[in-house]
């Protein structure tokens, strides 16, 4: 059976095809009651499906965004598409989202291919490997906007959490209980801003409370091989620290089964503040002490600036941060 085509709900309904397509497109200021009911019976008659590609080369725009994200089954990452998903429903836009597993060159492919495929604008967690592509694409006039880490404070549009703020708050909370001994666990921050934003937070805690920087409580974990330095080890060390302050959700996870095959008793034996709430941690044995970040209004605040930008003449950068909360439970404890 031959595809219905727009000139057949013309000769259907009566009327030209330049009236049904100013019809399908919403334009009814002259249209009369009569002509656009004419219209719709034709269409459901006919079962006439509009072709989306046709009609965004005539207005050259998809009504179309893609999605780039390191991890999709990330707990912060799937709310953060939860709320991009939301703001397009009310807006009218469709999702093509791509995950990467943080390789870069997953990333290069998923940027040509959303880039081909004539999106209007692409959100994006970047691994910052791909940054001149990703400049010369929004150089060319293709609206980006990225989220959840900041790389080289260079990003145009950015929708990130205020990680120092956050980190300065949940390390003058420990410092408040006691704790002097705080090992700062994280990935290598030399090359990612947000991540060295986390640092100098808990460093201005430390400064603000005239306890000084000890290096050795500064502990790496990998995203490939784990922890540098076992974390049982380091408890046994002679001036081990009083609490652990982990800075990734999958830190805090493997530090939890190390500290629990080891026997090692949360908050009795060592305190735990992690950065990244855990799913159902509230029914925990211990429920833990977390930072959490706002990944819901992260995506919807990201998704207005894109179509803002992609809907303005002149799009205008910006950078926006979103607060984060301390949640207390009873992983820390008053020493």
């Amino acid at each position: 059976m031959a595809k219905t085509k727009l000139i057949d709900v013309a000769k259907r309904a009566g009327v030209s095809n330049s009236t049904v397509s100013q019809y399908l497109n919403g334009r009814f200021d002259y249209m009369s009651e009569k002509t656009k009911l004419r219209i719709q019976k034709a269409i459901s008659e006919l079962d006439y499906v509009p072709n989306p590609i046709a009609r965004s080369l005539k207005m050259n725009k998809t009504k179309t965004i893609g999605v780039i994200v390191r991890d999709i089954t990330g707990f912060y990452t799937s709310r953060t598409i939860r709320g991009i998903d939301d703001y397009c429903k009310n807006s009218e836009y469709n999702l093509l989202i791509y995950n990467t597993d943080v390789d870069p060159k997953v990333e290069a492919k998923s940027l040509d291919t959303l880039n081909q495929l004539r999106v209007d604008g692409i959100i994006i967690a970047s691994s910052g490997q791909n940054t001149d592509l990703i400049n010369r694409y929004s150089d060319n006039g293709l609206p980006i906007v990225h989220f959840q880490l900041e790389h080289d404070g260079q990003e145009k549009n950015i929708i990130i959490s205020d990680y120092r703020k956050a980190a300065f708050e949940a390390t003058e909370y420990l410092i408040q209980l006691g704790h002097k001994r705080i090992c700062f666990v994280t990935q290598d921050f030399n090359q990612v801003k947000s991540r060295k934003d986390r640092f100098l937070g808990y460093a201005d805690a430390l400064q603000k409370h005239a306890i000084p920087m000890d290096q050795s409580l500064i502990k790496y974990w990998h995203r490939e091989t784990g922890f540098e330095q076992s974390p049982i080890e380091y408890l046994h060390t002679e001036n081990p620290p009083s609490v652990f302050f982990t800075q990734h959700l999958a830190i805090t996870t493997e530090l939890l089964s190390v500290l629990n095959a080891a026997n090692i008793v949360i908050p009795d034996d060592v305190s735990l503040l992690g950065f990244d709430d855990i799913p159902m941690a509230e029914y925990f044995k211990v429920p833990i002490t977390v930072i959490t970040q706002n990944p819901y209004e992260i995506g919807r605040q990201a998704t207005k600036l894109l179509l803002n930008n992609i809907n303005s003449k002149t799009p205008a950068s910006e950078k926006i941060m979103i607060p984060c909360s301390l949640i207390k439970r009873l992983s820390c404890k008053q020493v």
